[in-house]
C-alpha cells in the first residue's frame, strides 16, 4: 500500500516513516503543503496523511484543492490542535479521519489500515433543501440556480441547518456545532449570523427558508413557505 505523508516536524515524520515502512507501507514524504498537493493530484495513493500546519499551503487548503481536483483518496488530518471547530472544518472539507497529537502510533496505523480497506469514497452528494443546494466538496452554494457567496462561518451555519432541515436548532446547539462548545462569547452571535445568512439566501427571493421558532431557536424548512411539522 502506498501513502503520502505531508508533515514538516522532522522527528515525527522520521518516526512515522519508519513505523509505516515496517508495517508494509510505501511512503512518499514531503514537508511542504504545495508539494503535497502536487503529489496528491499527480500520484496514486491508498491514503494521504496531512498535517494542518505545514508551510507553503496549510492542510485545509491542500485538502480543499485535492477535492476540487476530484481526488477522493482517503485523507487523515494530523494536527497539534485539539479544538472541535478544527475537526468540523476538516470533515466539512472532505477529510475522512482526524488525529490529534500526541497520538499512539499503533492506533494511527490501525486507522490508516481501516481507511485503506475502505478505499476512495464516491463524490459526496450535494445537499438540497427549499431550492438551496450546497456541495460539501466545492463549498458551492446556490439558490434557484443562482450562486450565493458565503463567508466560512456563514457556510458552516448553513451546512449545519441543512443537515438538520426541518428540525429546530437551539442557539446552544448551533454554537456547539458551528463555533465551539467552549466558545467564550455571547450566544447573540448566532442571531447576528442568522441575519447575515437571511440577507443572502432569503431576502433576494420570494419565499423564506429560515424560520425563527420563538423561544426555541431556528429551523430551515425543506419546503419554503410551508411550516415544518
Amino acid at each position: 500500500m502506498r501513502l503520502l505523508l505531508v508533515e514538516d516536524e522532522r522527528p515525527l515524520a522520521a518516526a512515522l516513516d519508519e513505523a509505516l515502512r515496517e508495517a508494509g507501507w510505501v511512503v512518499d514524504h514531503t514537508e511542504d503543503g504545495r508539494e503535497g498537493l502536487r503529489r496528491g493530484v499527480a500520484g496514486t495513493y491508498d491514503v494521504i496523511v496531512l498535517d494542518i500546519m505545514v508551510p507553503g499551503m496549510n492542510g485545509y487548503d491542500v485538502l480543499k484543492h485535492l477535492r476540487e481536483h476530484k481526488v477522493w483518496t482517503p485523507v487523515l488530518m494530523l494536527t497539534a490542535k485539539d479544538g472541535e471547530f478544527d475537526q468540523t472544518d476538516a470533515f466539512e472539507l472532505g477529510a475522512d479521519d482526524y488525529v490529534t497529537k500526541p497520538f499512539s502510533t499503533p492506533v494511527l496505523l490501525a486507522r490508516l489500515q481501516a481507511l485503506a480497506r475502505r478505499g476512495a469514497p464516491e463524490r459526496p452528494v450535494a445537499m438540497t433543501a427549499g431550492g438551496l443546494s450546497l456541495d460539501p466538496t466545492t463549498r458551492r452554494v446556490t439558490r434557484e440556480g443562482k450562486e450565493v457567496q458565503l463567508t466560512a462561518r456563514e457556510y458552516s451555519l448553513l451546512h449545519h441547518l441543512m443537515r438538520r432541515a426541518g428540525q429546530v436548532q437551539s442557539k446552544a446547539e448551533i454554537l456547539e456545532n458551528v463555533w465551539d462548545s467552549d466558545y467564550p462569547g455571547a450566544d447573540n452571535v448566532v442571531e447576528v449570523y442568522i441575519g447575515y445568512l437571511r440577507r443572502k439566501i432569503d431576502t433576494p427571493f420570494e419565499t423564506k427558508v429560515i424560520e425563527t421558532v420563538r423561544g426555541m431557536g431556528y429551523r430551515l424548512n425543506p419546503v419554503p413557505g410551508v411550516p415544518a411539522s
